[in-house]
């Protein structure tokens, strides 16, 4: 008799673990998906996993419940850490354009996409002379924006 309830509590844990195991799985692919919606309209924040084995459907084992929740923590990490290191670059170079805007002379011919600043649109800040060459030579500098995308050929 003890074995059979030894088998039951047995039974009952690995349901438990699996639940368990289905509910971190559940909760770490919305995470990954709340950070990749949080990241738009950025692109190539890359937060697929790679499929293990084209077996069909079939229930996981523990192991590969365990192996799921383990990929998908280090994907959201990975997602995680490459959105905030976007995110401070845009931040520099949105603060540079500022520098930019306010200082033109000292930063001659630099050039910043509206990507570069987590914005959509081709257009392109960049620092150039007033009037050509003249303005050049008389340290004449402004900042424009470039009117967008060219026209398609």
């Amino acid at each position: 008799m003890a074995v059979v309830g030894e088998a039951l509590r047995v039974r009952v844990d690995e349901h438990r673990a699996r639940r368990n195991l289905r509910d971190q799985v559940a909760r770490l692919e919305l995470e990954l998906q709340h950070t990749l919606v949080s990241a738009f309209p950025r692109t190539g924040l890359d937060v697929s996993l790679a499929p293990r084995r084209a077996a069909g459907p079939r229930v996981l084992s523990l192991g590969e419940l365990e192996d799921l929740r383990d990929r998908l923590s280090i994907k959201l990490a990975q997602a995680r850490a490459q959105l905030a290191e976007r995110a401070d670059r845009e931040e520099h170079n949105r603060r540079l354009l500022e520098r930019m805007l306010l200082e033109p002379g000292r930063y001659r011919f630099v050039r910043i996409a509206n990507a570069d600043l987590g914005e959509g649109g081709c257009g392109v800040w960049h620092v150039r002379p007033r009037l050509g060459l003249i303005g050049m030579l008389c340290g004449w500098w402004q900042v424009k924006l470039s009117s967008g995308c060219p026209l398609a050929g």
